[in-house]
């Protein structure tokens, strides 16, 4: 996967004196990194439309793109230049991707994940005449392909099927130690990578966990205990290459609530720090139905620095995040508490230029099919998975790496 991929570009002439060119830099980068598109050798005030279209591995395919006007010297320039229509309007570097939606006659309530964390997400990039809302049939001035990945050169994907784990180990290149990540997501279930080959990324020894259908649930048919999370850190702990000192405990949603009881009761864990996005402090007592028995954690115990991420417009379990900061405040441990709260965004807070999702589809238990809202605005939300991202990874490199700052690291210059 490190190895370097040739992008052919494809023009069309349009007549004896333009030949549009179009160009994405860097053509090969980290999902997390900006690119630039720029269109050049255009006719002076030439109408266009820039065009992004991505296969999903779930066979779907996404789209976006935004409306543009050449300048005198026949140039559009997609970071500086403002789109008047599309999927996203105004300068927005980075529309081509976060704008991304389900193309016309797609199924409804379709969730974007990348799952293969070993290949990247192609997306090509396509240059039309005019201000087009339908791209069926149309001829393309100019094409490319961009590639985004999740990891970098280097980064090691070891899966671990020992202790009764169902995980997958991401190891940053060299040979460490690295302070490491555990790594949860949501209710949703299942082995969930790429957040984890991002942050192996940058830097940290990231164990992706899956606690809700690992395989030790499946067999026993019970929801796993304290011990399976103290295991995985042990795991990390001890790894030769992890630095057993400097752990960080990161949740999304119900894996928030799993963080934040891990981080308060367990004898085992001593965390240096803990991220919790979009979540609440209460939780299922001894996992039972979260719908009858519920507790509220008592996050006034908090011993380590936490990062609190929240989206206002969260429609989906949050609990408010002023009960964990009242709670903080009365302990006398609120300085421990780092609150990142963003107005109009949703509860899927993911990597930057991920697509936005408002709500999906999904069965229950008793085959009933149910809607489950997320929220957010899509401009706000983009914005917020940005900002987020960012604070997160200067957030962990801090109380991990005792650094004030993290550089995002480029693959061009890996």
């Amino acid at each position: 996967s490190s190895r370097p991929v040739k992008i052919c570009s494809f023009q069309l002439r349009m007549d004896k004196k333009h030949c549009v060119k179009l160009s994405v830099q860097p053509s090969r980068a980290l999902v997390d990194e900006k690119f630039i598109v720029l269109v050049q050798n255009a006719p002076p005030g030439f109408q266009m439309t820039i065009h992004s279209l991505h296969h999903s591995e779930d066979g779907h395919s996404w789209e976006a793109f935004g409306h543009y006007t050449a300048d005198a010297t026949g140039t559009v320039n997609v970071s500086q230049d403002h789109s008047v229509g599309g999927t996203y309007s105004g300068v927005e570097p980075m529309g081509l991707l976060w704008s991304l939606r389900p193309v016309p006659g797609s199924k409804s309530w379709l969730r974007f994940r990348k799952m293969n964390v070993e290949t990247p997400m192609e997306v090509a990039i396509s240059v039309y005449q005019g201000h087009q809302t339908v791209f069926v049939d149309q001829v393309q001035l100019a094409s490319v392909v961009a590639e985004r990945w999740y990891m970098a050169p280097g980064v090691r994907r070891i899966p671990v099927t020992e202790s009764d784990l169902t995980a997958t180990l991401f190891l940053p290149p060299g040979p460490g130690p690295f302070p490491g990540v555990l790594d949860l997501w949501g209710g949703g279930g299942q082995l969930v990578e790429y957040r984890s080959a991002l942050l192996a990324s940058h830097g940290f020894a990231s164990l992706a966990l899956d606690y809700l259908t690992a395989k030790i649930t499946l067999k026993t048919g019970k929801m796993v205990e304290n011990d399976y999370f103290e295991t995985a850190y042990k795991f990390l702990q001890e790894h030769p290459q992890v630095s057993g000192s400097r752990i960080a405990m990161m949740g999304l949603s119900f894996g928030t609530a799993m963080t934040l009881k891990m981080a308060v009761y367990s004898e085992v864990m001593k965390l240096s720090c803990a991220v919790c996005i979009s979540g609440s402090h209460v939780q299922p007592v001894n996992g039972s139905k979260a719908e009858k028995l519920l507790v509220s954690l008592q996050v006034g115990r908090l011993q380590c620095p936490l990062l609190l991420i929240v989206g206002e417009d969260d429609q989906n379990w949050a609990a408010p995040e002023s009960a964990q900061d009242e709670m903080m405040e009365q302990a006398g441990n609120s300085h421990l508490l780092t609150l990142r709260s963003y107005p109009n965004a949703g509860h899927l807070i993911e990597p930057p230029y991920s697509p936005h999702t408002r709500a999906r589809k999904k069965m229950n238990k008793k085959y009933d099919i149910i809607v489950v809202l997320w929220g957010g605005d899509t401009v706000a939300h983009s914005r917020a998975q940005e900002d987020a991202w960012r604070k997160t990874l200067a957030f962990l490199w801090e109380n991990l790496y005792g650094r004030k700052n993290s550089a995002v690291t480029s693959m061009s210059h890996l």
